[in-house]
């Protein structure tokens, strides 16, 4: 059935005809680099760790680092000194996951890592909402917490923390994930954990994202408003995110003069 992703989501709102030209035309997507090869090796690790399963998780991580980078494709250009560097940051940050967890959450029952979600979209017949939570937690006093793994290099400020896009994510989590396993929302909190690249302290940081009604409420909208347009072949461009921030990688090309 077709679906919407967090992520295509974000890609809308960046600006509609960039969606459409790597969603729907299928041009240059993201195809990866060595800072998404070193995230999905530390999230493997940290699946691992939560899973309590028994490995070597430096040479874990090594292993797993290695093999994405190799998966790369051959066009990508591979910087091998900061590969290099990732290693050593690899190595430095991996120990401090686990103690990282137990400080924050005290005591904890793993209830699922990379859960899926596949949920209907109220209002929305044809599409559902899909995602993977990367872990769900329960702890003693009856609550469960859902957190998202998130690599960066020294760690977010506080305008990013608050950033209503970054934490439409959780609050979308939240929603179908209360949804799926009918559960009240009351009981239910959201965290983004940081593992930091080049951080010399503090190199996992947890911290709690709020996703009252309202929140719910305006990004439920924003899942509506972008299906709307989507499906009505609506794209815009959003000349504001041309230049802003990275920029758009279309900005004065053939796809996007």
């Amino acid at each position: 059935m077709p679906h919407i992703s967090y992520s295509e989501l974000k890609d809308w709102k960046f600006c509609p005809f960039y969606h459409k030209l790597t969603r729907v035309d299928k041009i240059d997507g993201f195809r990866g680099n060595a800072y998404t090869a070193f995230g999905t090796a530390v999230h493997a690790v940290c699946e691992k760790k939560l899973l309590k399963e028994d490995i070597n998780e430096e040479q874990y991580f090594l292993d797993t680092f290695s093999e994405c980078i190799a998966d790369l494709p051959d066009d990508i250009e591979v910087d091998s000194s900061l590969v290099e560097q990732m290693v050593g940051q690899g190595k430095t940050l991996i120990p401090h996951i686990e103690d990282a967890l137990n400080d924050y959450f005290e005591e904890f029952e793993v209830l699922a890592v990379e859960m899926p979600l596949m949920e209907p979209i109220e209002g929305e017949d044809d599409h559902k909402f899909k995602g993977y939570i990367d872990a769900v937690v329960s702890t003693p006093d009856g609550k469960v917490h859902i957190f998202d793994w998130k690599t960066c290099s020294w760690g977010w400020d506080s305008r990013k923390k608050a950033d209503k896009m970054i934490t439409y994510q959780l609050t979308l989590y939240k929603n179908f994930f209360c949804q799926k396993m009918n559960i009240d929302p009351k009981n239910v909190e959201t965290h983004f954990a940081l593992l930091k690249r080049t951080a010399k302290k503090n190199h996992v940081e947890f911290f709690r994202v709020t996703s009252g009604a309202k929140k719910t409420q305006n990004a439920l909208k924003l899942l509506s408003t972008a299906l709307y347009n989507i499906k009505n072949k609506r794209y815009i461009e959003n000349r504001l995110s041309c230049t802003q921030g990275y920029g758009c990688k279309f900005y004065k090309t053939e796809h996007c003069p």
